[in-house]
């Protein structure tokens, strides 16, 4: 059964940096992407950043996060500088992969909260 971890998050004043981590455990037969995900109270789940081949960012995040995938370890990373209180989110991991013999298809982590509050 794959499962994807999070850590990471909490509490971090305006301009601050915090580093999120996401590990992918089980039995995976190919990841295809790895990214992170955001949402807040009474909004849909948005899109941070995501990298396949190359790395996608929400235009809200540019010059500020930076994402690293760790392809031999299954993992990825979310670096978040000069964070912002909007920025305050439930972080959630996504990776789309396929396990033995099954189709892919999208898996969540738990999900770690982030608070930038001074």
């Amino acid at each position: 059964q794959v499962k994807l971890v999070e850590s990471g998050g909490g509490l971090v004043q305006p301009g601050g940096s915090l580093r999120l981590s996401c590990a992918a455990s089980g039995t995976i037969f190919t990841i295809y992407s790895m990214g992170w995900f955001r949402q807040t109270p009474g909004n849909e789940r948005e899109l941070v950043a995501n990298i396949a081949s190359r790395p996608v960012y929400a235009d809200s995040v540019k010059g500020r996060f930076t994402i690293f995938r760790d392809n031999a370890k299954n993992t990825v990373d979310l670096q978040m500088n000069s964070l912002k209180p909007e920025d305050t989110a439930v972080y959630y991991c996504k990776s789309f992969l396929t396990e033995p013999e099954r189709r892919p298809r999208d898996y969540w982590g738990q999900g770690t909260q982030v608070t930038v509050s001074s």
